[in-house]
């Protein structure tokens, strides 16, 4: 038997500032729970930011106990150093879940963009009021991380049951 609320985090990587967002579903209705971002240290060495991104999600989803999770995918950079410090994070990030038993699946930057704002081109400003219109009842969110982030999730809900039926 499925669970009647289904709660997703919806996760957009970042090694400064990664942003998480989660949502309940129950049947076709959204409702907005928590939001947040994980902000790391610029001057630590790589390996105690990842490590400071991996022990603060896990503190974040031991606390909120998602069902499902979703992780924005990278956007290729021209710049190869920054590519692979970004996938160094998303790494981290993706284990969190993975550890905890916890379902991801990942979306591309412009099909979470099209879900949510209809415009697969569209800047983080437009997903962020877009968010906000989806999600009433949701804090005024001052970060562009966590809205993204939300985003990833509400993209999650409205696609999820084309990949059970898949």
């Amino acid at each position: 038997m499925k669970r009647a609320v289904i709660r997703i985090i919806g996760l957009d990587p970042g090694l400064r500032h990664t942003g998480w967002g989660l949502v309940e579903l129950a049947g076709n209705q959204l409702r907005p729970v928590d939001c947040g971002v994980i902000s790391g240290g610029v001057e630590a060495p790589m390996a105690e930011r990842l490590q400071h991104l991996h022990d603060e999600l896990t503190q974040v989803l031991r606390d909120l106990r998602p069902d499902e999770a979703a992780v924005e995918e990278i956007f290729v950079n021209c710049n190869p150093s920054s590519a692979l410090k970004l996938g160094m994070a998303r790494g981290a990030i993706m284990l969190v879940p993975a550890r905890l038993g916890i379902t991801i699946s990942e979306y591309a930057a412009t099909v979470v963009k099209k879900t949510v704002t209809g415009n697969g081109q569209a800047d983080k400003t437009q997903v962020q009021s877009m968010v906000t219109l989806l999600l009433p009842g949701l804090p005024n969110i001052d970060s562009k991380d966590a809205s993204d982030a939300l985003a990833v999730a509400i993209c999650h809900a409205h696609h999820r049951r084309s990949k059970e039926w898949g």
